[in-house]
């Protein structure tokens, strides 16, 4: 990509990803010159108190633009599968939130804290990983670079907005419903209280389910073999064991996950805390005395990478436990995006 002072960018998608696009443009203050919205149909959203104008996406939405971020779909292929080599022949580099080209050879998986410079051997594709991997390598990393990690096994537990914004609103209304039509659930002798889902396979007010995605080989999800064989890619390690349990909660924002691994030497705590202090885009917030650890509710919003519960693990002297908790629409999807883009205007 050729330097310039700033740059025509196009943001594909207005939904919960792509409105978190253009509120990380503008409060990274990215250098823009032009900048188009695109999705199937024109219209005017509004995003922090500024309109935007969207454009029906075309075959020649791309002219003159440098850089393409798609902000992906949920469950369906994206809009990147059409487009992307569109705007790649009028001279864009695609930054793609999807998964679609993600394990393709030729096209790098980022995540800038961990593998910056993949970023360079791009083909005109860039991917971002899946939310729930996104923060799990970005929290490994550190450690890993202090010895190698053998055994990984993780259990996500995913929000609602990790399916789109359909799901965050059936979240919502479901748990309308509910307290709605049983103002006491407690006192009420029908304590199983169901509604019928539309956005999410299972209710998700009241409730936890283990499946994102459809199930695949050896019975795991799509979504837990997304978090190994990403992981194995951005990291640069296939020996890596990792074995995934994803856990969809009623969470609107922010992903949680329970993490164990085992590494090649024993480390200590003391050891672990001074790596992830001093790594770029991870918070440290581990006090057990004084109840202090990441949560959802405390890291919606906010940019970094929260890690604590760290504990040796007792009965295994290599052994650890983490608990990892970032907002997936942010670092988990938009924010990784937008920063991928940093990347790639100070080569």
């Amino acid at each position: 990509m050729q330097k310039k002072k700033s740059y025509n960018v196009a943001v594909i998608g207005v939904g919960v990803v792509g409105e978190e696009m253009l509120r990380c443009l503008s409060h990274r203050k990215f250098p823009v010159d032009k900048l188009k919205v695109l999705a199937r149909s024109s219209r005017v959203i509004r995003v922090d108190n500024r309109d935007y104008q969207v454009e029906a996406i075309s075959d020649k939405s791309f002219e003159g633009v440098d850089i393409a971020l798609f902000a992906g779909t949920e469950g369906e292929k994206g809009a990147a599968v059409i487009y992307a080599p569109i705007a790649i022949k009028a001279g864009a580099v695609v930054i793609d939130n999807g998964a679609d080209f993600r394990m393709e050879e030729t096209v790098p998986l980022v995540v800038p804290e961990v593998n910056s410079s993949d970023v360079f051997h791009h083909k005109g594709i860039i991917s971002n990983p899946n939310c729930s991997t996104i923060q799990l390598v970005a929290a490994l990393w550190p450690i890993y670079k202090l010895s190698k990690i053998k055994r990984v096994i993780i259990t996500t537990l995913q929000a609602a907005s990790g399916a789109g914004k359909e799901a965050v609103i059936e979240l919502w209304n479901q748990n309308k419903e509910i307290l709605e039509l049983h103002n006491n659930p407690i006192a009420n002798e029908h304590l199983h209280i169901k509604t019928v889902p539309s956005a999410l396979p299972k209710q998700i007010a009241f409730n936890v389910f283990p499946q994102i995605g459809s199930f695949k080989e050896f019975s795991f999800t799509t979504e837990e073999w997304k978090v190994v064989r990403e992981s194995h890619k951005i990291m640069h390690d296939e020996n890596i064991k990792i074995s995934a349990t994803c856990v969809r909660v009623p969470v609107s924002r922010g992903h949680s996950e329970s993490v164990y691994i085992e590494t090649e030497r024993e480390l200590t705590i003391k050891e672990i805390h001074k790596a992830l202090e001093n790594a770029p885009g991870i918070k440290l917030v581990d006090d057990p005395i004084a109840q202090k650890y990441p949560m959802p509710v405390d890291c919606a919003g906010l940019d970094d990478t929260f890690v604590g519960r760290i504990r040796k693990d007792p009965f295994e002297h290599k052994g650890l436990w983490l608990w990892i908790v970032s907002d997936n629409l942010l670092k988990g999807a938009a924010l990784n995006a937008v920063q991928i883009a940093e990347l790639l205007i100070k080569q």
